[in-house]
């Protein structure tokens, strides 16, 4: 219904009566436009047309009168003049004819002037030059915000940049000084996002300085992504693994890593007992799979981990056990706890863990366990008998995506794609085998501070990874193509920065979503 009145708002913009390119409001910005161009246009002979014109021209003074470039030649036509107060409204009250001569002499006299202004312009740049370079990225800014989808505004912007006076066109020698403002401009991003790592460390010290931690403030804080020395500690707090109080804390972590061993020392021999041997076997099997492209997840002292903390937990938790997929979901917490031992996430890929001492790497398993452990008990119902959690997630997507980007739905259905056969994995491994392991610890910040990120926000996070690859996917015209691309997404180059867009993106769904149950009623 938007789009109808916009449409119709703007179908009639180019039969407006009065509204040349040229004239008395729009005058032209180079001299070689001839008045004889200008006269071209039809001519209103009738005294009712002229009264019409007249009427509109009183009427319409607002901020579309005047444009960016009228007002910057205003601006710097005011200056030359050595501030004229005489003519408050600028060159938009001057004739065609004279704007062209000033134009021409202006030129004329730059040239004349240009060898010795040099204190004017310390990079070899006349005050004529800074001017036009000026409206040459004024220009540019308005062709980029024309693509923009406010009513009206882009419109306008857009009608002024492609037209035949467009400065972007008239002035193409200043190279050199866009490319300084380039440079410039990278250098400022660069400082921008060192100061912003700096305020997020910051906030971060200022949280964990304190006696008492405030979880709330804490999670405000990891919505946004962790800073990696904070990270560890960050975690252990979300997941109620690790109490507030700092007085507590060391008792509580010596209390929870003895309980875990306990736990080993009781269970862990059962492993070739009839009734526990199909389950280690599948756990020992899944082991050497997980992110084989990591040399770290190969060796035997890490398999001989992860198995003692999947083995005992499927023991403790009989209604689900172990099931496939469930051995991916240690590994973010298993890189982000080594990584209190060892100096950067460089050495990590291929770290030896057996050069450290045991009693650190007993720390890494139980902590490691205790973090999976609170992780399982709000997506437990994934895991039970026919996986009713992940049935109905992947519903609740279909319906989502209906809702939201029904041409890809549709796109996807006549080719006999099942959300089944691509989102199944990423509900049961939560995305772990679509994303980069640095992702996914980025995004499990995001998780751990959102309440019920892993059950409830992840099918946003799903719904808006979907549909960022959509226009990939609707070029994809058959079964095989779209299966193929939906199983190896191009992620492997993503950064913190796209996992920030997705989760931005994901929470917008949310908030849409999330309190409107009857926009995803499954009819």
């Amino acid at each position: 219904m938007f789009g109808d009145t916009q449409q119709t708002l703007w179908k009639t913009e180019q039969s407006v009566l009065g509204r040349p390119i040229f004239g008395a409001q729009y005058p032209p910005l180079s001299s070689k436009i001839s008045d004889k161009s200008i006269l071209t246009k039809p001519v209103m002979s009738k005294k009712k047309d002229q009264d019409k014109f007249n009427a509109y021209a009183i009427n319409t003074d607002d901020a579309w009168e005047i444009d960016d470039r009228t007002m910057t030649l205003k601006i710097f036509d005011k200056n030359d003049n050595d501030g004229d107060d005489d003519d408050d409204i600028g060159i938009s009250k001057q004739k065609p004819e004279e704007i062209a001569s000033k134009s021409t002499q202006q030129q004329k006299s730059n040239k004349v002037t240009n060898g010795n202004d040099h204190e004017s312009g310390r990079m070899g740049l006349s005050i004529s030059q800074m001017k036009r370079l000026f409206l040459v990225r004024r220009s540019n800014l308005s062709t980029n915000l024309s693509s923009t989808s406010y009513p009206g505004l882009g419109r306008r912007i857009s009608d002024q940049s492609n037209s035949k006076t467009s400065t972007s066109t008239r002035y193409n020698n200043n190279n050199a000084a866009s490319s300084f403002s380039t440079t410039n401009s990278t250098k400022s991003n660069s400082i921008s996002m060192v100061d912003n790592n700096q305020q997020k460390e910051n906030k971060f010290k200022q949280i964990f300085d304190q006696t008492t931690v405030d979880l709330n403030e804490l999670r405000k804080a990891s919505w946004n992504g962790i800073p990696k020395q904070y990270r560890a500690q960050a975690w252990k707090l979300l997941c109620g693994y690790l109490p507030p109080k700092i007085e507590r804390r060391e008792d509580t972590l010596v209390r929870k890593r003895d309980e875990y061993w306990s736990y080993v020392t009781q269970y862990y021999h059962t492993r070739v007992d009839s009734e526990h041997q199909d389950t280690f076997r599948q756990i020992h099997i899944d082991i050497p799979r997980m992110t084989p492209l990591m040399p770290i997840f190969q060796q035997v002292v890490v398999q001989e981990l992860f198995e003692r903390i999947l083995f005992i937990w499927a023991i403790r938790h009989p209604a689900s056990g172990y099931v496939q997929g469930i051995n991916d979901l240690v590994t973010p917490f298993f890189v982000v706890f080594l990584s209190e031992f060892i100096e950067n996430d460089i050495e990590m890929e291929s770290f030896d863990i057996s050069s450290l001492l045991e009693s650190d790497r007993r720390i890494i398993e139980a902590d490691s366990y205790w973090a999976t452990s609170y992780l399982l008990e709000g997506i437990q119902d994934n895991y039970t008998f026919a996986q009713p959690g992940i049935q109905y997630k992947i519903r609740t997507l279909e319906e989502l995506i209906k809702r939201i980007d029904e041409p890809l739905y549709r796109h996807l259905k006549n080719q006999n794609i099942e959300f089944l056969q691509f989102s199944f994995r990423w509900m049961n491994n939560l995305l772990m085998r679509e994303l980069p392991v640095r992702c996914t610890i980025r995004l499990w910040d995001t998780y751990l501070a959102e309440q019920d990120g892993f059950s409830h926000f992840h099918l946003y996070i799903c719904a808006a990874f979907l549909i960022r690859f959509s226009k990939d996917l609707l070029r994809e015209k058959d079964f095989q193509g779209l299966l193929l691309l939906l199983q190896n997404l191009p992620t492997h180059s993503w950064t913190s920065n796209d996992i920030s867009i997705l989760t931005a993106e994901a929470y917008q769904l949310k908030v849409m979503f999330a309190d409107a149950p009857r926009h995803l009623s499954h009819s």
